[in-house]
């Protein structure tokens, strides 16, 4: 009940003469853009929790200094 490779080859080809080469590359294109943009998302975020949670270190040495101060 598996796909073989020639099943996979027919579908293939009536896929392409359904939508047509043009359409095809366009929507790969935009595909991966889309991969793109989620990566480069993913990183920004990583990159933004990383700053925020330094940033509240910074605030609690802050803190910690002027009870010493004090």
């Amino acid at each position: 009940m598996g796909l073989s490779i020639t099943h996979l080859v027919i579908l293939l080809v009536v896929v392409v003469l359904i939508f047509g080469t043009r359409k095809l590359a366009n929507a790969g294109k935009d595909l991966g853009q889309a991969v793109k943009g989620f990566k480069d998302g993913m990183q920004n975020g990583d990159e933004k929790s990383k700053i925020e949670s330094d940033a509240a270190k910074i605030s609690q040495t802050e803190v910690h200094t002027e009870r010493d101060k004090v």
